[in-house]
């Protein structure tokens, strides 16, 4: 692995920039976060600096304790910081009201979530057009986006389906294609693949490859190193602060792709 910059940004000698610099999806500049706990305060994040380029795919893993689910909320926009600043494209987050933040959690970031979180009455077209519902946009023009990213995520033939009547991993491909359908900034994905066997991970995995070679920005936090392997860069933390933000090899990514697919090889042939 490469180190990156003593700002958490990728070295300039690991993947060089022709045009100059990319734009940023999100930058994080000293971001602290406090807890008070009864009498007793806890120090979450203490100082935390990186950036994220935007068509980067980054994975953030950490302990239990390193602040990973704070850093998780915070770049959801689900809470704010003690200090420091969070910029989302150009806006400071930590200067939001609670109507702000929410303005942006429903516009300009796209969730995935471990259990999925899909509304089990309503079908895979209505569920991947739930946020555009709440913003009151649901023209024909919306609607054909909501069918192009169903047949995108491989669930053209699913469209009537409802969550039940669905595996995992086709589960959480609408989730996928729900967290695109308003363009989002970035791609915010929790432990994604925690619910699924290896066959449906590997094809998760591959579908989110496929997205980022697209231009997508993807922040997956994980605790599974062959998972994490597939990222273009790891952000590891501990104790609240930065550890370490390195850079994966083209080779270290073609070997946890390689260690996944035996894995799904082993399972196919045990049933």
């Amino acid at each position: 692995m490469s180190m990156t910059d003593a700002y958490g940004s990728p070295a300039s000698d690991a993947n060089p920039e022709p045009s100059g610099p990319r734009r940023l999806a999100c930058s994080i500049r000293n971001l602290t976060k406090d807890y008070v706990l009864k009498s007793e305060t806890v120090h979450a994040l203490r100082g935390v600096s990186f950036d994220v380029p935007e068509g980067d795919y980054a994975a953030i893993m950490g302990p239990s304790g390193s602040g990973k689910s704070t850093l998780l909320n915070l770049l959801g926009c689900l809470d704010q910081p003690s200090g420091g600043s969070l910029f989302l494209g150009e806006d400071d987050i930590s200067t939001m009201t609670d109507d702000e933040l929410a303005e942006i959690r429903s516009q300009r970031i796209g969730f995935v979530f471990q259990s999925y979180n899909l509304i089990q009455q309503l079908t895979v077209v209505e569920n991947i057009q739930v946020p555009l519902y709440y913003q009151g946009r649901l023209g024909p023009q919306e609607r054909k986006r909501v069918i192009d990213l169903a047949e995108r995520v491989g669930l053209g033939d699913r469209l009537d389906h409802r969550p039940q009547q669905l595996s995992g991993g086709q589960q959480q491909r609408v989730a996928i294609a729900r967290s695109l359908v308003n363009d989002p900034l970035f791609v915010l994905a929790d432990e994604s693949t925690g619910n699924l066997d290896s066959v449906t991970t590997a094809e998760i995995l591959e579908l989110f490859d496929e997205l980022n070679e697209e231009g997508r920005t993807i922040i997956l936090v994980t605790h599974e190193d062959d998972v994490a392997e597939r990222a273009k860069r790891i952000v590891r933390l501990k104790d609240g602060m930065l550890h370490t933000d390195e850079v994966v090899s083209d080779e270290q990514r073609n070997a946890a792709k390689d260690q996944q697919l035996q894995a799904v090889q082993e399972l196919l042939a045990r049933q």
